[in-house]
């Protein structure tokens, strides 16, 4: 599929820095498209929803200045098209300094539900969507030498919880991914980071979550990726809170924790 972008942006006269976020229709991917737009950033946005990518880059536009943001309308699964769609976002944008994945999906599933169509789409849009977008820029960072990945992960894949067993392989495979390309990458000069939200007040979290707190919006969340982005962190937690249940979960017994109900 010929993927072309909503408007070609004007050159800035000096440098600017380029960024691509794959999940930018609504929640956290929004968010950081208008952080980093405001930031000095020239975004693509990329998403299934053209219209609501749409409003959004004419929102920001309007705020920030003309052709800031750029759209283009992808299917994350549409593995296949990926490769030429990454090198006409990059010429489009003149080059690339950060890519952000942040694309994801957590059907609703009892606690006694094994539905394979369920469980398939959350591998393939949460995990090998992610592995087909960051191969690509990857390969690119490695050869310039610089460049930083973000992964948008859970808290959830830190263990395996009752709840909804394929969600948090999904989030655990990411983010033993991105160690991975981290591993291979900062020999290279490029950074990867882990990003694993608790509670984001986001569709996806409203649909799903039974328990609300320490929930943050958004935006809130987008400045704290940003920073960690600019920080070149590892692992962060967002909000910072949630790395001390992270390690109270990780350190709970085996016994004991299968006997929760979460």
């Amino acid at each position: 599929m010929t993927v072309q972008p909503s408007t070609p942006p004007s050159r800035p006269l000096e440098p600017q820095k380029r960024a691509i976020v794959i999940g930018a229709s609504s929640g956290i991917g929004a968010a950081l498209v208008r952080e980093l737009a405001h930031s000095g950033y020239l975004v693509a946005a990329v998403a299934r929803r053209e219209a609501r990518l749409q409003e959004l880059s004419n929102s920001v536009n309007t705020a920030v200045g003309p052709n800031r943001v750029i759209t283009f309308s992808h299917n994350v699964t549409d593995y296949d098209e990926i490769p030429t769609l990454f090198q006409t976002i990059v010429q489009t944008l003149g080059g690339l300094d950060l890519i952000i994945y942040n694309a994801g999906v957590q059907p609703s599933v009892t606690v006694d539900e094994y539905n394979f169509d369920k469980d398939r789409k959350m591998i393939e849009v949460n995990l090998l969507g992610a592995i087909a977008w960051l191969n690509q820029a990857a390969l690119r960072f490695e050869r310039a030498r610089q460049g930083q990945i973000v992964g948008i992960g859970s808290i959830a894949g830190d263990r395996g919880r009752v709840g909804s067993p394929v969600y948090n392989s999904s989030k655990a495979g990411l983010a033993t991914y991105l160690e991975s390309l981290r591993n291979r990458l900062t020999r290279h000069g490029v950074s990867v980071t882990t990003i694993k939200p608790g509670f984001v007040d986001t569709v996806l979290f409203q649909e799903n979550a039974t328990k609300q707190f320490w929930v943050i919006s958004p935006q809130e969340a987008a400045r704290q990726i940003h920073k960690a982005a600019k920080r070149r962190k590892q692992t962060v937690y967002v909000p910072t809170r949630w790395g001390l249940v992270g390690l109270i979960i990780r350190h709970i017994p085996s016994i004991i924790f299968r006997r929760l109900s979460f």
